[in-house]
């Protein structure tokens, strides 16, 4: 369970990672959308792990290989946004959200079992 402390704390880094992205995105990956679908931090505030999402990308395993490679950069970029507002700048790890991709295999499960033929119930 995460504190109010840690929640608020959260929303600012997902703020300002999702302005990073949204204005220098395109330097790490060419053509693909990059959305922070959750971030969660430990209760220290000392770490920050950032769930992303890609779109428009056939590689969600190598987009974040790309993304992790530039985290140094990232991370430096979100402490001059918010070094006001913190003590100290957390360590960011990156993981691919695959949300998407489970609600997508639960639907074709779905619609399979909706095909099936229906055995007429026997009381």
């Amino acid at each position: 369970m995460e504190s109010k402390r840690q929640q608020k704390f959260a929303g600012v880094i997902q703020q300002d990672l999702a302005a990073i992205f949204q204005r220098e995105g395109i330097n790490y990956l060419p053509n693909t959308l990059i959305t922070i679908t959750k971030v969660r931090v430990t209760p220290d505030l000392a770490i920050a792990r950032i769930f992303l999402s890609f779109f428009n990308n056939t590689n969600s395993q190598l987009a974040l290989q790309t993304i992790k490679s530039h985290s140094s950069e990232i991370r430096y970029k979100l402490g001059a946004r918010i070094k006001d507002q913190v003590r100290v700048i957390p360590q960011l790890e990156f993981f691919v959200d695959d949300t998407g991709e489970y609600v997508e295999r639960m639907d074709k499960i779905f619609e399979k079992i909706s095909k099936e033929d229906r055995q007429p119930d026997t009381e």
